[in-house]
């Protein structure tokens, strides 16, 4: 196996694992074991390096995906390139606008959800939801045309 081939699908599968973990492990656990506010901190401060990792491994896998050049290149790519944007999304757009509305709410336990910060805040956060479900299905795509 050439060696690009084999880069590409090293760093597809830990951008899928990683994000498998962080979605449906890490962060479950966190909400179980503390209260909501608290659980809500430790997330918002991994955020970024979940993104990172998102945008590092897709980064590598772009790159060894446009050297390589497989026989499935160009579905690949695209899905690569869309899950590259909902990653660049996230990142530099809805979770800073998230985190920001979250600096503004004392409390998720003791602020009503009706007050306009808080449905603010769900409703990026159901994006933001949406879009990690994406990457994952999308990843799990590519893991699978391995």
């Amino acid at each position: 196996m050439p060696v690009l081939v084999l880069l590409y699908r090293l760093a597809i599968a830990c951008w899928f694992g990683g994000s498998v973990l962080f979605t449906f492990v890490l962060t479950p656990t966190i909400f179980r074991a503390y209260d909501r506010d608290t659980a809500g901190g430790i997330v918002g401060h991994l955020f970024p390096g979940y993104f990172r990792w998102g945008l590092l491994c897709g980064g590598v896998g772009l790159l060894a995906l446009l050297l390589a050049r497989g026989s499935r290149f160009l579905p690949e790519l695209i899905i690569l390139l869309v899950l590259l944007a909902l990653t660049a999304a996230g990142a530099f757009y809805i979770e800073p606008k998230a985190a920001a509305l979250k600096r503004q709410i004392p409390s998720f336990v003791t602020t009503p959800k009706d007050h306009p910060q808080r449905r603010a805040f769900s409703r990026l956060h159901a994006v933001s939801a949406v879009a990690n479900l994406a990457v994952v299905a999308g990843a799990a795509v590519l893991v699978a045309l391995f």
